[in-house]
């Protein structure tokens, strides 16, 4: 019997705004690791930015589909800003098991630093038995330490944790709010439809 299960990569994030460097790292992974699609998961209420303001979620989730519709492997979900309260990693795999009708093996894209923080993650343990990660580790970093982590987390709680190596891009989405801010381009530091929408909507201008 033909095993039909697809694979998926998962990218969770603020997306405040989504920036080339996002994109960067999903396609080089998907390439990489072979999946059939990357979802795109805008997160909702995420409870560890509680004390920071976050662009409203619609326009996130929008920005989000403006930069991914030209690559026919990316999809955008809203399975977590329509969730209310806040979101959670585990519920958002179970959901998403449940939508594929469990057959997509599912692999969650992280960066280096994320590793360190795993093990604060609501039902971190019932999460490593739903899904696989792909660490993203940048050149330059401390990859003794990262792939140290890796193993600490493998032996102690059977994760399932792949290395990547990504290209350096030294954008973020902090550094974009501040340049529009400023009345400076960000041309190339995002695709051109989320820049026409942060003009248009004038999001992160100052009023």
């Amino acid at each position: 019997m033909v095993n039909s299960e697809r694979r998926v990569g998962i990218l969770g994030g603020t997306f405040d705004p989504i920036h080339i460097g996002h994109l960067i790292m999903a396609e080089q992974i998907r390439e990489e690791f072979q999946l059939d699609k990357v979802i795109f998961i805008p997160s909702g209420n995420p409870p560890h930015k509680k004390l920071q303001t976050v662009t409203d979620a619609e326009h996130r989730y929008n920005m989000v589909c403006e930069a991914l519709k030209e690559n026919p492997y990316f999809e955008e979900s809203r399975i977590e800003i329509d969730r209310k309260g806040y979101t959670y990693t585990i519920d958002t795999l179970r959901d998403l098991k449940e939508h594929n009708k469990n057959n997509a093996h599912m692999y969650y894209i992280i960066g280096a630093d994320v590793l360190y923080d795993l093990l604060t993650w609501k039902d971190y343990e019932k999460v490593f038995e739903i899904c696989e990660f792909i660490a993203a580790m940048r050149p330059g970093k401390d990859r003794d330490g990262f792939r140290e982590r890796i193993r600490y987390l493998e032996k102690e709680f059977s994760a399932k944790i792949h290395e990547a190596e990504i290209s350096l891009i030294e954008v973020s989405s902090t550094m974009i709010r501040e340049r529009v801010k400023q009345n400076k381009s960000i041309r190339y530091l995002v695709p051109e439809a989320v820049e026409e929408y942060i003009r248009k909507n004038r999001i992160y201008m100052e009023e």
